[in-house]
């Protein structure tokens, strides 16, 4: 595999080192006392949604799907491990070999999931299992966080597009992914050409201050965008005197001007007085976009607005203040023993305080009214109920170490306006509240 598929530098062969090295002492331990083969389930959950929060997004499965097939211990990595003695020779010997060969079920990309949903179910010999957590936790808890803001942002947009504009302020890599999560979110189109490559997601970008600052007027920037990109292009009419900018835009464009983009100031105010400009020099097929620091809050704010389209960078990719979704990945069921046909034994953590989990290998479906609405999120063990069977969420994602479930990102982001449009309309409330749907517990 190409590892710049993943997101990564050139000269890094693999993503074995996205990991913590509690990770690699556990598996040294465990191969010491024998316990490192035993037939191992984890599964990722989170325990609550950031605060206020009506439902999650899961997004990031195909990038962990690449992750666990690039997963492997080369020569580098290796040499690295042994240098810094971070593992004995033994354990660098069992790493050589590495290749994940278990399997993994999870809820398919672009579904929402509550609290408790058993959005990953990995399997293995715990070994090969508990090398995974690392990245598989940072990639779902990153994505998923930026794609549940586009979501919310997708749904106080109205059905008017949104551009991704975020690679500025966030890491170069983590721009890649937080415009692949926010397409799966709802999201039209990215400014980062990377993600464009990479995800076949549509870029878009005209101009920035600079360029009209670079030029002796505003008009010649206007003029030399205008001869380079065409009528049909976007002007940024804000650098000086909006109404101004606007005259010049459309004299130098005329009628067929594309699009105006205002970056700053009252955007209600300004859209509104554009927007009537525009109509009065004949524009009115000339679009409006509209930037500036924009979150779900300030897009809901301009619904009234005629604005064509918005453009968000900081609030998207920083999850709109939750950053993360607070994803844990926890051993819910071990073998008794290393054999083969050892029956699996539920475990789970029984400490004080809010960190305790529910051991056992868990199913999950979500249960409707009469009117096909979703009304519940159903997580148990054991056999699935009569009355929910079909409606099981997690697919099989790896099966004996390969991928069998790859699809394109489009699949993902058409699952989630579905998913979205099956939960009950408070749902798409952009006020604080409960989760949409309770978490049902069915013991075996």
């Amino acid at each position: 595999m190409d590892t710049a598929d993943l997101g990564l530098p050139v000269d890094v062969p693999s993503t074995a080192l996205f990991t913590d090295r509690y990770e690699l002492t556990m598996l040294q331990a465990a191969l010491r006392a024998g316990t490192a083969d035993r037939r191992s389930v984890f599964e990722v959950f989170t325990r609550r949604l950031p605060e206020g929060r009506r439902y999650g997004v899961v997004a990031g499965t195909g990038r962990v799907l690449d992750a666990v097939e690039n997963f492997r211990f080369e020569g580098g990595v290796l040499d690295f491990l042994a240098q810094q003695r971070i593992v004995d020779e033994p354990t660098l010997e069992w790493l050589a070999g590495f290749r994940f060969r278990g399997d993994i079920w999870g809820y398919p990309e672009g579904e929402v999931y509550f609290p408790g949903s058993p959005i990953m179910r990995v399997e293995g010999s715990f070994a090969e299992a508990v090398l995974l957590e690392t990245v598989i936790l940072s990639i779902l808890n990153h994505d998923s966080a930026v794609a549940a803001a586009a979501s919310r942002m997708s749904v106080a947009a109205g059905g008017r597009p949104l551009i991704e504009m975020g690679a500025r302020r966030t890491h170069e890599l983590a721009a890649v992914a937080a415009a692949r999560a926010a397409y799966v979110g709802g999201f039209a189109t990215t400014s980062d050409l990377a993600a464009g490559f990479r995800y076949n997601i549509p870029t878009v970008g005209t101009s920035a201050h600079a360029f009209t600052l670079l030029h002796d007027s505003e008009r010649d920037a206007f003029v030399a965008q205008v001869d380079s990109l065409g009528s049909d292009t976007t002007l940024l009419v804000d650098t000086f005197n909006v109404a101004e900018a606007v005259g010049t835009a459309v004299e130098i464009a005329g009628q067929e001007l594309g699009a105006v983009r205002i970056d700053s100031g009252d955007l209600l105010l300004l859209a509104h007085r554009v927007r009537q400009q525009l109509d009065d020099l004949g524009a009115k097929g000339t679009k409006i976009v509209v930037t500036s620091d924009l979150d779900e809050y300030a897009i809901a704010s301009l619904a009234a607005a005629p604005v064509d389209a918005y453009g968000v960078g900081t609030r998207l990719v920083t999850g709109s203040g939750h950053p993360t979704c607070s994803m844990v990945y926890k051993l819910v069921a071990r073998a008794e023993s290393a054999g083969r046909d050892a029956p699996l034994v539920p475990v789970a953590k029984k400490s004080m305080g809010a960190k305790t989990s529910v051991g056992g290998r868990k199913w999950a479906a979500r249960r409707l009214d009469a009117e096909g609405v979703a009304e519940a999120e159903v997580v148990g063990s054991g056999p699935v109920p009569e009355a929910l069977a079909g409606r099981e969420l997690q697919v099989e994602l790896v099966r004996g170490g390969e991928i069998v479930a790859r699809e394109p990102l489009d699949a993902a982001r058409d699952r989630h306006a579905a998913a979205r449009a099956g939960l009950p309309l408070s749902a798409t409330q952009l006020s604080q509240g409960d989760p949409v749907l309770p978490t049902e517990y069915v013991r075996a």
